[in-house]
């Protein structure tokens, strides 16, 4: 089915969930092939952006196509460790402790909106706006907002 752009015009929204762990953007490897180097994207970091396409495609029926300037709102949920204390888990459950580890924020925005690329938007660079923020939650989770806010 071909995508067909947003028809919504100015502040149309799609949200969708991909549940799990949050991933960052992996780092590009390196692999020599004779005399020659080759790039490529690891396994772990294609295998998501295949889950953020799913996901939003699910959402979306692939019918949309935002066009002009986009916001984009993500929310990643981390799991709360097991190994933490029943007073610790509630702080980190309302929010008063947030995640301050690895994945970097933007590594978090990154292999999203690069995963949305040509899908959702014809291009990355149309993101004018974005904002990442970082949570524990039982329920691990990144929560995905695109929002056109010019035609």
């Amino acid at each position: 089915m071909a995508q067909q752009p947003c028809k919504g015009g100015i502040n149309t929204e799609v949200k969708f969930t991909i549940p799990g762990t949050p991933m960052g953007k992996g780092r590009p490897k390196f692999a020599r092939r004779g005399k020659f180097t080759t790039t490529y994207t690891p396994e772990t970091t294609a295998n998501y952006e295949n889950l953020v396409q799913l996901y939003f495609g699910q959402e979306t029926r692939n019918s949309v196509l935002l066009i002009g300037a986009i916001k984009v709102d993500i929310v990643a949920y981390f799991p709360i460790p097991k190994s933490t204390s029943k007073k610790k888990a509630d702080l980190m459950r309302t929010g008063t402790i947030k995640p301050t580890k690895k994945p970097d924020f933007d590594n978090i925005g990154k292999i999203i909106c690069d995963a949305l690329n040509g899908i959702a938007y014809h291009d990355d660079s149309a993101i004018v706006d974005g904002r990442v923020q970082k949570f524990y939650s039982d329920t691990p989770r990144v929560e995905v907002a695109l929002t056109e806010i010019a035609p």
